[in-house]
């Protein structure tokens, strides 16, 4: 059974020992499934940077419930060794903001699946802006992300921090370091891509988050090429972490990989 926590609790911290308590406060909000065997945990980690306006928050919304409870995801979770993956689905923006939508909370089957995504549906980021001045730190979202693996009562054996971002990391501390501690704690980071950069965005934000983001075992960005394909690529996104499947085409890999090569 899904138990979503509070809504609309945002809560923004500025210094070292806030991050703390940010980490401190995803653990009481955001660790509330019980302890079942996995194999694949993801954390959803969706940007809501004031650039997501309310039809890019909409494609983010839709897109995470639809994979969720679409057949294929679930065909994966159940060829899996277990049966059941762990999720648990965040919103962030600057250094120090991050909000739960959905604690830790594991998919066995269509019912749990379908909650979860109504869930995402309701309660997610409407796209209506930012209460407070915000920013993009994709560090304070790693970071976010090991603390929430932390306190996940289980150990699965694939750690996944799932970023949905359309920019590049502009608040808090340089994603690089982040994304090492992140390696370090044994987790995986892929991108999603969202089609509409942040404005004043002049680089290939694909090709920046395959050079600074990504990381981890198998580690790669999906980028898109419109914002009709943002479901069915993160389906497919889904489906190849859940299942280790062979590389789907059109994705960026992790530059420690010794094939990957950057495009010039």
């Amino acid at each position: 059974m899904l138990t979503v926590p509070r809504r609309g609790a945002a809560i923004v911290m500025n210094s070292p020992a806030g991050q703390m308590a940010i980490c401190a406060a995803l653990i009481c909000c955001a660790s509330q499934a019980h302890a079942t065997e996995v194999d694949t945990a993801i954390v959803f980690a969706v940007d809501v940077y004031g650039s997501v306006d309310p039809a890019t928050a909409y494609l983010q919304r839709e897109g995470h419930a639809a994979a969720i409870s679409s057949q294929a995801v679930l065909a994966a979770i159940n060829r899996s060794r277990t049966g059941c993956i762990a999720i648990t689905y965040v919103e962030w923006s600057s250094y120090g903001q991050m909000r739960s939508v959905i604690p830790w909370t594991h998919i066995c089957g269509a019912d749990d699946a379908h909650t979860a995504a109504s869930a995402i549906r309701n309660g997610g980021n409407k796209g209506l802006g930012c209460e407070s001045i915000c920013q993009t730190s994709l560090s304070f979202a790693i970071d976010g992300s090991v603390t929430l693996f932390r306190s996940y009562t289980g150990n699965p054996a694939n750690k996944i921090i799932d970023i949905s971002a359309n920019g590049i990391n502009n608040d808090g501390l340089p994603v690089e370091q982040s994304r090492l501690r992140a390696i370090a704690a044994g987790c995986t980071i892929n991108v999603i891509a969202l089609p509409y950069a942040m404005p004043g965005i002049r680089i290939d934000l694909s090709q920046y988050f395959a050079d600074n983001v990504i990381g981890g075992p198998n580690a790669f960005v999906m980028p898109l090429a419109s914002p009709g394909v943002y479901a069915s690529a993160l389906r497919q996104k889904l489906v190849r972490e859940i299942s280790a499947a062979d590389p789907i085409d059109e994705v960026l890999s992790n530059p420690s990989d010794p094939s990957y090569s950057p495009r010039l």
